[in-house]
């Protein structure tokens, strides 16, 4: 199987910044698509970033300019690097692989457990 570990969150001030990483490792072919994604209380979980197997990357538009997305295929990571956090960005903040696990066989979606980030006014 595959796993996804996020790390990184924390406590933050509005106006600062941090960096979320997600390491994949297991059963991994091939990864496509990885995203970040994230869930306030009592909200639904929602895109932030995406970034495809070739390096296109695709915003929310409430993250546009102030995050950025990134990979490194070499090391099976994701990055989201956060800027100008407002207390709005608090949520739990998830990732996700698309990730092929053996040749011939379809890609699979695989989640991290999550990493709260929490911005202070």
């Amino acid at each position: 199987q595959v796993q996804l570990v996020e790390s990184g969150g924390g406590l933050v001030q509005a106006g600062g910044s941090l960096r979320l990483s997600c390491a994949a490792s297991g059963s991994i072919f091939s990864i496509y698509g990885m995203g970040w994604y994230r869930q306030a209380p009592g909200k639904q979980r929602d895109l932030v970033a995406t970034i495809n197997s070739i390096g296109v990357t695709n915003y929310a538009d409430s993250v546009k300019v102030r995050f950025t997305i990134s990979r490194d295929d070499a090391k099976n990571m994701v990055y989201l690097q956060m800027n100008s956090l407002k207390p709005e960005d608090t949520a739990v903040y998830y990732c996700n692989a698309a990730v092929k696990i053996a040749y011939g066989l379809r890609s699979e979606s695989f989640w991290g457990q999550g990493t709260q980030v929490t911005v202070s006014s």
